[in-house]
């Protein structure tokens, strides 16, 4: 990599193991010398992961007019009494939106190349703040911006979309149209491309047992998916579907697939979360930055024990630091930008909630 992209990295949700993991992935050599970084958070709640890593790492506090390798932009807004490990709440909440928007700013306005952030857990984001539903919606708002980015999880070489995310189970059926078939396969192989692969593979998974069994198990991929699928071939993608959501995987892990397209949320985390749990990514596609976070949560069992895994945070910045590098877009360091930017942004987090 010729330059190092610069990262923003949100501290995400301060009860879970969010602080510990991301001090324990800059600890990593591999993964520090991928990106310069700009720590998005509070200082004391930085400290309580080092200590909960048995870790330390020399960062310097952000100084608009001098460059560093690893910064951080200290927003000491914590109610501390108000965290406890472990629990959601709204003091935990508010602080991760915080985080969060401040870090989008920055990219948007130029000053980042990628942002990362640690896990959220869901309940205190909509403590926080109650029109808060998921991260899509929540970058919208931060950068005004009505573009709904992709979501992917990405294990390796292997890529997982999906036509429907974060609904109940039982409307799955009712939501699974061509149109939307047809746009996450659209959206797919853009942001594929965007990744660096040329003419992305993609298998689409079924809905039913077998793939329907010819509509003995249910009539939606005979119906409504493969002639989807067809549509999207004659288009030029390369697609292939549908396949039974038992064998899709299996065909993807061997080289068949680069993505695979799932129909639903857990039909597609389940297989990267069993084959990969320590190497899993949630990878934001579809704005002028890439965002990347580990595809775990936050593990509240077992936040302030000091033993949990970094894998798949070490994977989603090293992730975020490939992308971005491949697509650099000159990051503004010009001292009196950068203040002038954080200047308008950093505090203007405030007006999340």
């Amino acid at each position: 990599m010729a330059h190092r992209p610069l990262i923003a990295l949100a501290l995400g949700d301060p009860a879970g193991i969010g602080n510990e993991v991301a001090v324990r992935a800059l600890s990593d050599a591999e993964t520090f010398e991928a990106a310069d970084w700009l720590i998005v958070g509070d200082r004391r709640l930085w400290a309580l992961g080092e200590e909960q890593a048995g870790a330390a790492c020399a960062i310097a506090d952000f100084d608009p007019g001098r460059f560093e390798r690893v910064a951080f932009l200290d927003l000491a807004h914590a109610e501390l009494g108000a965290v406890t490990v472990g629990q959601s709440s709204v003091a935990c909440g508010t602080v991760a939106l915080q985080n969060f928007r401040t870090a989008l700013r920055l990219a948007a306005d130029g000053m980042a190349d990628a942002v990362c952030f640690t896990p959220f857990n869901k309940q205190s984001m909509r403590l926080g703040d109650p029109d808060y539903v998921d991260e899509i919606g929540f970058i919208q708002r931060s950068i005004e911006t009505e573009v709904a980015g992709s979501e992917f999880n990405v294990l390796d070489e292997v890529w997982n979309a999906r036509v429907t995310s974060h609904v109940p189970l039982a409307k799955v059926a009712e939501l699974i149209t061509p149109e939307r078939i047809e746009r996450s396969i659209r959206l797919t192989h853009e942001t594929m491309q965007a990744a660096g692969f040329p003419n992305p593979r993609i298998g689409v998974a079924a809905l039913n047992p077998h793939a329907g069994d010819g509509g003995n198990f249910g009539t939606e991929d005979k119906e409504i998916i493969a002639p989807a699928v067809r549509a999207a071939a004659q288009k030029q993608y390369r697609v292939s579907g549908p396949i039974p959501s038992d064998t899709v995987y299996v065909r993807a892990l061997k080289g068949e697939f680069d993505a695979v397209l799932t129909m639903y949320h857990d039909q597609g985390q389940i297989a990267i979360k069993l084959i990969g749990f320590d190497r899993g990514v949630t990878l934001i596609g579809g704005y002028p930055f890439w965002i990347a976070t580990p595809a775990h949560g936050t593990a509240y069992d077992i936040a302030g024990k000091g033993i949990a895994d970094p894998g798949a945070t070490i994977a989603a910045f090293r992730l975020a630091a490939r992308l971005s590098g491949q697509s650099r877009r000159g990051v503004a360091v010009d001292p009196a930008t950068r203040l002038r930017a954080v200047r308008d942004i950093v505090f203007d987090a405030e007006a999340v909630v």
